[in-house]
């Protein structure tokens, strides 16, 4: 487990190696932490994080981290030392890299409309306005659960992912015709609609 502002630090540090420091905002942060989050839960049920995330007006927020660059309001983020989050595990910068790499490009207020339409901030805010105040918790169950259908959704956006399940089914075909084993056409259809489904 790390700290929420070590996950925070990595995150602003990308954005500057990267030349897209002015989309760094504290804003852009939260929902990079939200999704680090979720992902950790879906692959190794337990948080990456041990503080909350709650369910505010402009979706989820990590309320420390928030705290912490309060001050900058909407203004790019200042860089962190690299020694800030140094000690973070290489499967954990891993994961973290997966979440700059998907859900960086995006800019923070698009972050913000794709989390207001998910069922974890939906939940947590129980059918509250969606520009009423909020500090309801959202549940780490639910976010495992987006975990999970994000990292479906990261697979699927993967340049490599035809081509990849072409080369599975190639192969599974090959090991089926050489075994001479007799496959009815509707276990095959089935099979394969299982992979694409």
């Amino acid at each position: 487990m790390v700290d929420c502002l070590h996950a925070a630090h990595y995150f602003i540090y990308r954005a500057y190696e990267n030349k897209r420091s002015d989309e760094i905002t504290n804003l852009k942060v939260q929902k990079l932490l939200y999704y680090a989050q979720s992902l950790h839960l879906a692959l190794f049920d337990e948080p990456l994080f041990p503080e909350e995330i709650q369910a505010w007006k402009y979706g989820p927020v990590c309320p420390p981290a928030y705290h912490f660059y309060s001050e900058f309001e909407g203004k790019p983020l200042p860089i962190p030392e690299k020694a800030s989050f140094s000690d973070i595990n290489s499967d954990t910068i891993e994961l973290l890299e997966e979440v700059w790499d998907y859900f960086g490009q995006y800019h923070a207020y698009c972050l913000s409309g794709m989390t207001h339409v998910e069922f974890p901030w939906k939940n947590a805010r129980k059918g509250l306005p969606s520009d009423a105040k909020s500090t309801k918790p959202i549940s780490l169950e639910d976010m495992k659960l987006l975990g999970k259908e994000k990292l479906d959704e990261i697979e699927r956006n993967h340049p490599d992912y035809e081509k990849i399940l072409s080369h599975m089914l190639e192969e599974a075909f090959k090991e089926r015709t050489n075994s001479k084993m007799y496959v009815k056409e509707e276990e095959v259809d089935d099979w394969l609609n299982s992979l694409l489904a």
